[in-house]
């Protein structure tokens, strides 16, 4: 591997920061290695951290890379970058000069994770109607963490990035059930996102309102690995219907988020929590849900909903944004 014409890519979440090196433009990531945020003190550090644990890179000279792309969890605006799910924080003039790199791109991740669409491969991807080809606009939803949306058009100069943070938009119900849902999550949240309920943080949120609806509420809640454990096993009634209601949920807000971007070309599933539900997913009424928009269901019904399986497919889209830059 050549040490001066290395790439740094990078996905930093609430949970983890995943990296790999690109040695050309357009090559493949390098060297993948996931770790976890909480066992370091900041981005600094952990990149740190990743180099110093690459082949040959404990000996004299370390492997240094001259550019880096770095995907985070949050909305970026200006040099100082705070993590909404995370401690972290960063400067990254400061980062960029205790590395020691010529450029430090900072993106939101799932900016990064939409200009991967248009590159990922059949073995990343899995739709029950087969692969769409990409086209036209894409848009990407991921229940992770947290709840990241973004969308990418197809231009003349090549493909383009829509930024943006409607994991934050108001969550809306769709029959009385789903209404008395979000009046219990209300008692405790005045503003009941996407994201509150639908993502890592919020399966616990839905877990226990509906312990609640049942009459069983929690003196301790469940994490969210629990939920997904026991809904998929079966084994557990709340847990498997917090997994029913989280899809069809899912499901309504995709649709609402193909609608507003005028994504024709297919809405993509990210994250790290649908893809461990296997089939329970492709079984749910999240499709049914998506659809089922009134006047609009025809619209819909032609827009394709592919499951991204490959959690580390933002990498790709960080490299395709340092190329472009």
């Amino acid at each position: 591997m050549k040490r001066d014409d290395l790439c740094l890519v990078a996905d930093v979440g609430g949970s983890n920061a995943r990296f790999g090196l690109v040695e050309q433009a357009g090559g493949p990531i390098l060297h993948v290695r996931s770790l976890p945020v909480a066992a370091h003190a900041g981005l600094a550090e952990a990149v740190e951290a990743y180099l110093e644990g690459l082949p040959g890179g404990a000996d004299a000279r370390p492997l240094h890379p001259r550019h880096a792309a770095v995907a985070v969890a949050t909305a970026v605006a200006g040099d100082q970058v705070e993590f909404t799910n995370s401690p972290w924080g960063f400067s990254i003039e400061a980062v960029r000069d205790r590395l020691g790199l010529e450029r430090l791109l900072v993106l939101n991740d799932f900016e990064a994770l939409a200009l991967s669409l248009p590159r990922l491969r059949a073995d990343q991807l899995r739709a029950p109607g087969g692969l769409p080809t990409p086209r036209g606009t894409l848009a990407v939803i991921g229940p992770g963490t947290g709840m990241g949306v973004a969308g990418v058009i197809q231009t003349a100069h090549g493909w383009v990035a829509l930024p943006g943070e409607g994991g934050h938009s108001t969550l809306a119900p769709a029959d009385d059930f789903e209404s008395e849902v979000l009046s219990v999550v209300r008692r405790d949240y005045a503003h009941v996102s996407a994201e509150r309920l639908l993502s890592g943080i919020g399966l616990p949120v839905l877990h226990a309102a509906l312990s609640r609806m049942a009459g069983r509420p929690l003196q301790v809640p469940l994490a969210a690995e629990q939920i997904v454990e026991s809904g998929v096993a079966g084994n557990d009634a709340i847990c498997s219907q917090t997994l029913d209601v989280f899809c069809a949920l899912l499901g309504g807000f995709a649709g609402s988020v193909a609608l507003t971007l005028g994504a024709r070309g297919g809405v993509y599933i990210g994250g790290g929590i649908v893809p461990r539900l296997g089939e329970r997913f492709f079984q749910s009424r999240f499709r049914e849900r998506f659809e089922a928009k009134g006047r609009f269901r025809s619209y819909l019904e032609a827009v394709p909903t592919v499951l991204i399986t490959d959690t580390l497919a933002a990498l790709s889209g960080a490299a395709l944004a340092l190329e472009q830059a």
